[in-house]
């Protein structure tokens, strides 16, 4: 049973055990396997579409026919007798073209299987994926970011190509959860046996629950785990269209949903690309180009070892760690002033109050130096340690204020540079969900918790995420506002004449238009928060097995989980009787303690 942890590592690092990788490869393949073979660690699954939403040009004069055939489930075998396939006619005036929903956001391509055409050659057409029905109908720009446009830049998504009169052929490597095809050539015919999503994922149990009286809570557990489920690649990315990169402060949300605790358990795509990140930037450079995200790696580095105790894996990274811990002392002088970068990020939304922001700013870095501490203890590096306090103590010699910026108030309020309670009456609870953002909400929640607002976060929760599921969502969005609500269409529906186009007609900065991503793993708070604060469950101390619960149900009646750790999952159930009081059973794995 020891061998385990260290095949199923192997694995993942691509260093493979020779029986593991060759297992089922055909004996011609394995002599030199081993100098050109990577084995995928993802699955593949086929899904049909769940219904057809439009079909253009053919409405009028029946050049589609049978379009419902393409929801019943197929084998992948081509035929060539044209029985049960969807056929699709152009003129010289019209083109066919089909909208396609699959149900639900994916990460993966498009599978076409063929029942012959009226060409001998291949017939042209073009495969439009998108987010919402809006993107699938949209045209691509390249040249401009701009509202009504998407783009192909991360991630192709406007395709024309040529398909074979039979058999079968696979394209797309994107997210999306709508499909256009249109066939481009005139007087052509194409017959469809079957059109499915190829969906590329992690095969991993959900090994967390979340459930309660309220369906829309457990809804917005279920899809902020869901959102960073799909973002789990071979490392883990922001998001599955754009940007599919690691950004090492997008993943402080996600680490806290997957990690051991929560959802998944341990997964070995957080190591690896915490790995991978420190590859691609060697000290002295920042993580990802900005100062922020380096801070944010310390910060991750402090939660994977609180939930996973993996000292190994901690040592590991001891130098980058140490070297980091002192550039960024050489760039705080003993007034308090930093210089780690000119520019400053917390979240999009917040870039336009640039005095929040850099208090903001100075509130992550301690927060950094805070775990920066607590690592360095873990590490027996007593001197780094004592550096972490000596930056703190220099940062709060220079406290600015908020500027009524949520995202400042809440890491004053979680670092302590701000009372808790103070930071919800002046800025954070002003307005409920206005204000709040997808990345930085999670951490205005975490600072009403610390206020003990549990019951207007748990309402924010509801109208801010929910609000997002009223409009189509089955996964979290790189950006929302409450603005934006009024007079707009939901996602999977075609905008009628009047309305805006929430997908379409909104976002900003990078991704203004289609170029919003609408499966963002950093909008995942809600999963983590509902997990920690309601069936209020968290480790104490790894290294001593101890955990602690303490609910918090506000208007809720009940709320049952489970709770994966690194020894087990946990059962809890809560009940609140007639008398407020809250009735609790637990089911610990075996040796673990509540404290």
């Amino acid at each position: 049973m020891e061998l385990l942890p260290t095949i199923r590592k192997s694995i993942i690092a691509f260093v493979l055990l020779p029986a593991l990788l060759y297992a089922g490869i055909p004996p011609t393949l394995q002599s030199d396997a081993s100098q050109r073979m990577t084995k995928d660690i993802m699955n593949r699954a086929y899904i049909t579409p769940k219904r057809i939403v439009t079909k253009y040009a053919g409405c009028k004069n029946n050049l589609i026919k049978d379009e419902h055939d393409l929801l019943e489930r197929g084998n992948s075998q081509s035929e060539m007798n044209r029985k049960r396939c969807c056929i699709m006619t152009s003129t010289e005036t019209e083109k066919a073209s089909l909208l396609l929903d699959f149900g639900s956001e994916l990460h993966g391509g498009l599978k076409l299987v063929m029942g012959s055409s009226s060409r001998r050659e291949p017939s042209l057409v073009r495969i439009r994926f998108g987010e919402s029905v809006g993107e699938a109908n949209s045209s691509t720009s390249n040249s401009e970011w701009k509202v009504g446009f998407s783009t192909d830049d991360h991630a192709k998504r406007d395709i024309i190509m040529e398909i074979p009169r039979d058999g079968m052929i696979e394209i797309g490597n994107t997210g999306f959860r709508f499909v256009r095809l249109d066939l481009l050539q005139n007087n052509a015919t194409i017959s469809l046996k079957e059109i499915s999503a190829i969906l590329r994922y992690r095969d991993i149990p959900y090994l967390g629950s979340f459930e309660c009286n309220d369906q829309r809570l457990n809804k917005i557990w279920i899809t902020g785990a869901y959102t960073v489920h799909l973002n789990m690649q071979e490392f883990l990315w922001d998001g599955i269209k754009r940007d599919r990169i690691v950004w090492l402060g997008d993943m402080h949300p996600e680490l806290m949903t997957m990690a051991v605790s929560r959802v998944f358990g341990y997964n070995e795509v957080i190591p690896n690309s915490l790995d991978l990140a420190c590859k691609q930037f060697p000290l002295p450079n920042w993580m990802n180009g900005m100062s922020a995200y380096s801070l944010w790696y310390l910060i991750n580095q402090y939660e994977w070892y609180h939930q996973t105790g993996d000292i190994d894996f901690l040592k590991k990274h001891s130098d980058y760690i140490s070297g980091l811990i002192h550039l960024i002392n050489g760039k705080v002088d003993d007034a308090g002033n930093e210089t780690l970068a000119p520019a400053r990020f917390l979240d999009w939304p917040s870039s336009g109050n640039k005095a929040g922001v850099e208090a903001g700013y100075r509130a992550l870095i301690v927060w950094a130096m805070q775990d920066a501490h607590q690592l360095s203890l873990k590490l027996g590096n007593t001197s780094d340690a004592q550096l972490c306090l000596d930056i703190i103590n220099r940062m709060k010699k220079k406290i600015l204020p908020h500027n009524n910026l949520k995202q400042a108030a809440s890491l004053m309020a979680i670092t302590g540079l701000m009372d808790p309670q103070q930071a919800c009456d002046e800025v954070i609870s002003v307005g409920g969900g206005k204000g709040f953002s997808t990345f930085y909400g999670y951490y205005m929640l975490e600072a009403l918790a610390k206020a003990g607002e549990y019951e207007k976060a748990i309402d924010i929760i509801n109208t801010f995420w929910g609000a997002m599921l009223d409009l189509g969502a089955t996964t979290f969005w790189e950006d929302f506002n409450l603005d934006w609500i009024p007079n707009a269409a939901p996602i999977d529906e075609p905008v009628p004449a009047g309305k805006k186009d929430i997908h379409g007609d909104f976002g900003a900065y990078c991704y203004p238009g289609f170029r919003h991503s609408l499966c963002h793993g950093w909008s995942s708070g809600p999963t983590t928060w509902l997990s920690d604060h309601v069936l209020g469950i968290k480790i104490v101390d790894v290294e001593r097995k101890q955990i602690s619960i303490e609910p918090h149900l506000g208007k809720l009646e009940w709320a049952k989980g489970t709770y994966p750790t690194p020894w087990g999952v946990i059962e809890v159930s809560h009940e609140k009787k007639a008398d407020g009081k809250i009735a609790t059973k637990v089911k610990l794995p075996k040796g673990v303690r509540q404290i």
